[in-house]
């Protein structure tokens, strides 16, 4: 019900807006005619002379006018970032067909296994571009833009050497085209040059995987920022020959910026703010997709080595990601694992589009938060919390525990 009484609501305000500049341009003309005294022929024919323009040349305007924000202008190589209003009326036409999801977050354990075998082979991966609607918190309600019905998209695992053959759907619900860049894909657009997919339609890329490392993945249909706004990215992991170093717990997290049209907070479902986007303004900072997605499901015991695949899916922010309460054992900055990883590292730097590989050891059980230390950020959304279990370690820490609220971070 909500969807359609979103559309009242912005139909009113829209045609509101005409009707009322309609109203005081023509009022304003007479006015200025009747000042003037100007016979009732001369009256008759402006008359006639505006109907004759607006009914040809009304038309023209108004269709690249009616989208939102209007008017407004950029000089990237795509039409937009504005939704034309086509596209807007096409969602209230699809929503019924749209998979309401009850939480949009890919829950940050949703990794699969690390690679055992040791030569390369052909990877078969699908993944469908798909529309839903979901909660960004309670009452807030958004239009998200999915790999796979969840955000961040799919974790992909492959190793150096591999052929990867990957196929992307379009979901019939969907109303927008989509496609894929892969940051790990040698190529023009990383793929996205082949993997257009109009709504229920399907295209195959076929890569190798030459570069180990963690990479960014995202729609790449123009325009591109739109598309990452609404949710498109995830992260593939390209494995080195000799595999990763063995850990107990491996979770996946992902940053991204939603530009809303209302205000933080407001309940209703929310229409996309190219403008905001623009200016780099957004109303939400999250991790994995919406309000508090990354709390409550990352669990690890004292003594366990995880490691968290982060990355940053934008489309404006850079990242200062930060485990508050531990000191990441190792960081391999910008993801770049065959390189020596840095070590002790308090806080590093994801930009927008990157990604990064952290460990860390605990030895001291309790909830520990995730941020990224441009703490504003988290009152718009942006943490998560790993708890860990076990035994106190009072030599390295011991202390009463203020449970007000007031101990700050």
């Amino acid at each position: 019900m909500f969807e359609y009484l979103y559309l009242v609501k912005f139909l009113i305000i829209q045609s509101a807006g005409i009707i009322v500049a309609v109203i005081v341009g023509g009022f304003f003309v007479f006015w200025a005619l009747y000042r003037l005294n100007l016979p009732k022929t001369i009256l008759s024919i402006f008359l006639m002379l505006l109907g004759v323009y607006l009914f040809l040349f009304a038309p023209k305007v108004l269709s690249t006018r009616l989208e939102y924000p209007f008017s407004l202008k950029t000089f990237g190589p795509a039409n937009g970032p504005a939704i034309p209003l086509k596209n807007i009326l096409a969602f209230f036409k699809n929503v019924g067909r749209m998979e309401k999801v009850a939480d949009i977050a890919r829950d940050p354990n949703d990794i699969p296994a690390p690679i055992v075998r040791k030569e390369p082979t052909k990877v078969k991966i699908e993944i469908t571009a798909k529309e839903v609607v979901s909660e960004m918190s309670p009452g807030v309600v958004m239009p998200y833009w999915t790999f796979d019905g969840k955000i961040p998209g799919p974790f992909l695992r492959v190793k150096e050497g591999d052929t990867v053959e990957l196929t992307l759907n379009n979901d019939p619900s969907s109303v927008n085209p989509h496609s894929i860049d892969l940051h790990a894909v040698n190529g023009p657009g990383g793929g996205a040059i082949v993997t257009g997919v109009l709504p229920g339609e399907s295209k195959t890329l076929t890569f190798k995987a030459l570069n180990p490392g963690l990479y960014v993945y995202h729609c790449a249909h123009p325009d591109p920022a739109v598309h990452m706004a609404h949710g498109m990215y995830g992260l593939i992991l390209v494995e080195p020959k000799e595999g990763l170093p063995k850990v107990d717990k491996e979770f996946y997290v992902m940053q991204g910026e939603f530009y809303t049209a209302d205000d933080m907070g407001d309940q209703g479902l929310q229409v996309f703010d190219a403008k905001k986007m623009l200016e780099g303004h957004p109303e939400y900072v999250v991790f994995n997709g919406r309000t508090k997605g990354a709390a409550g499901n990352m669990n690890a015991k004292v003594g366990d080595k995880i490691r968290i695949y982060f990355g940053n899916g934008g489309v404006n922010l850079v990242s200062s990601f930060h485990l508050i309460g531990e000191i990441f054992d190792k960081v391999y900055p910008d993801a770049s694992i065959s390189s020596e990883p840095h070590k002790n590292v308090q806080t590093t730097i994801v930009p927008a589009g990157g990604a990064t590989v952290a460990e860390v050891e605990f030895e001291v059980p309790g909830n520990y938060i995730l941020v990224d230390h441009a703490l504003a950020r988290m009152d718009r959304g942006a943490w998560g919390t790993i708890k860990v279990d076990g035994p106190e370690n009072k030599e390295i820490f011991d202390g009463v525990i203020d449970t007000s609220g007031n101990s700050g971070h």
